[in-house]
């Protein structure tokens, strides 16, 4: 019995110290693209989920813009006796009984002109819906850019720390060799601490960045476990102008939804003319009296038609407003037409700019800024250069490197942007 339980302490006491070392296995998902990124967005993201019920709701209005008057019916009774009649209580012998319908008959295509002007509605609905689509993608493409961004800062900030580690451990073996001087040593060793502050701050950056992103997407997953992927880099070539600008008025939907509000407001023009003509009521009934002085003709028909006589309204308001609304959507779109043109080349310019920034770097300046800390540091680990020489080309690099990963990012921004105006993020 005692070896029993001594075999069980063992047991229990192993357990503890293993499980410990089992921690639980947290699985990174993989890295999401932009065209993942984009479809996940327009799935899940409330906002524009709750925008495009409004399109759903202009459908149903169509239904209730096409329904037909509904028909009246009226049931009367008359002639009922209060009091008995020569002693004797008859109260229904004298009643008149009275069924009627009733229906009101719209001219004019009243009902097909409703009908239009709310499936115009329902397009113009449509097409702001895919405007603010439109508009929050590029906000999206936006926080995407940003995002790539962070992580090619971070990973500069990384490179940068792994290659002064190198010197550090130089000057080191410099110190010892009396190549060196403390204080010199002291000044690259007291140098590392801005690299590790730009490492956290790139972290720091870059995680901000995953939680909009994160938010944008309506997406719970830890920031830990959410990645994107995606070229950062630029493309020299870029379409002519007017290419652009064919696209956009083809594309845009703000300008779309202009147009279509000149349409609609020329239907609800048709619509308040013919509200100001008279729709008539027809009217039916059946009379049955028990106590008509015609035995044989206690049961009647009768027909009757309603017509309004409009001498002081005939809609002259609704007329009058419709026609001014039609000159006001006209000039709406002219401006919407305008601001088309402005954004694209405006957003061309930017993306032109940055590509001719971008350019010099990518062709000279980032080999030269390599090529000058390289010869310098070599010429450091063997005497002929000075600390501050060193350090200085350490420094040039550095900020050669950051502002070409600023100007790309500046460049996919401008880019997002250009597909904004256009409308679409692919030239047809």
């Amino acid at each position: 019995m005692q070896l029993r339980n001594i075999g069980r302490v063992l047991a229990v006491v192993c357990g503890l110290i293993v499980a410990p070392a089992i921690t639980p296995v947290v699985f990174a998902q993989q890295p999401l693209d932009w065209d993942q990124v984009k479809t996940q967005f327009i799935v899940s993201n409330p906002a524009l989920k709750a925008d495009a019920d409004n399109v759903d709701e202009m459908r149903a209005e169509e239904i209730t813009a096409f329904l037909r008057p509904n028909p009246q019916f009226t049931l009367s009774a008359d002639g009922t006796q209060a009091a008995p009649h020569n002693g004797v209580w008859t109260p229904f012998k004298g009643t008149t009984e009275q069924p009627s319908f009733s229906y009101l008959h719209e001219r004019d295509h009243k009902r097909e002109l409703r009908l239009e002007s709310a499936q115009e509605g329902t397009r113009i609905t449509q097409s702001q819906h895919e405007d603010l689509q439109r508009n929050m993608i590029f906000a999206l493409r936006t926080a995407f850019v940003g995002t790539l961004q962070a992580k090619y800062i971070l990973d500069l900030a990384k490179a940068d720390l792994d290659y002064y580690d190198k010197i550090i451990d130089i000057s080191r073996a410099r110190f010892k060799a009396g190549d060196l001087a403390q204080i010199d040593l002291d000044r690259i060793e007291l140098l590392r601490v801005q690299y590790e502050s730009e490492i956290e701050n790139a972290i720091v950056n870059l995680r901000t960045a995953k939680i909009q992103l994160l938010q944008m997407l309506n997406d719970r997953t830890p920031v830990d476990q959410f990645d994107v992927t995606g070229p950062f880099d630029f493309n020299e070539s870029l379409e002519p102008l007017d290419r652009y600008r064919d696209a956009a008025l083809a594309a845009r939907p703000d300008l779309q939804a202009a147009l279509q509000t000149i349409q609609q407001s020329q239907t609800n023009h048709k619509l308040a003319i013919s509200n100001g003509s008279t729709d008539p009521t027809y009217s039916a009934w059946y009379t049955h009296n028990a106590s008509t002085n015609n035995p044989n003709g206690p049961q009647t028909l009768g027909v009757s038609v309603n017509i309004p006589l409009r001498i002081f309204d005939r809609n002259q308001g609704e007329k009058k407003r419709t026609q001014i609304d039609i000159d006001r959507s006209q000039q709406a779109s002219d401006a919407t037409r305008a601001q088309v043109f402005s954004d694209v080349d405006t957003a061309y310019e930017l993306v032109r700019s940055n590509i001719a920034l971008l350019k010099p770097y990518k062709e000279k300046y980032n080999d030269q800024a390599l090529r000058v800390r390289d010869t310098v540091t070599f010429a450091y680990e063997h005497g002929g250069a000075s600390l501050m020489d060193f350090l200085n080309a350490q420094s040039d690099y550095r900020q050669v490197q950051l502002a070409y990963a600023q100007l790309l990012g500046s460049y996919l921004t401008a880019e997002g942007q250009l597909s904004l105006a256009v409308g679409a993020e692919k030239l047809p």
